[in-house]
């Protein structure tokens, strides 16, 4: 927020963005029982996959920014696993979910292509 480092302007740290707060949007709906266990654990993969986009884009050697866009992408799919188990659990229903799909989709393949890149 106070530096202005080059990876804000990557339109994958703009999903990331947009991830997380829907991420933290849908585990408001969650039931109190589910505190300590499916909103913590989405709101760690949420934030993990916007950190290690900023932690990979500031890497010092060239193997660095692939591990952590590595970890996003292990992120990205510890949040679709959990979105599973709430539509599971029934939870959220399909319908609920279309604009998590969209932003963890786009987010996987940008990070895929990035991953591949380097």
């Amino acid at each position: 927020m106070f530096l202005n480092p080059g990876h804000k302007n990557l339109q994958v740290y703009t999903i990331s963005r947009q991830l997380m707060k829907v991420c933290y949007r849908i585990t408001l709906q969650l039931p109190p029982e589910e505190k300590f266990n499916l909103v913590q654990q989405i709101r760690r993969a949420a934030l993990s996959v916007k950190l290690n986009i900023n932690e990979g884009a500031s890497g010092r050697s060239a193997a660095e920014p692939k591990r952590f866009w590595e970890i996003s992408c292990g992120s990205v799919i510890e949040i679709d696993a959990a979105a599973e188990a709430m539509v599971d659990l029934d939870y959220l229903s399909k319908d609920a979910l279309n604009e998590l799909r969209s932003l963890l989709n786009s987010c996987f393949a940008l990070l895929t292509k990035m991953v591949e890149r380097t």
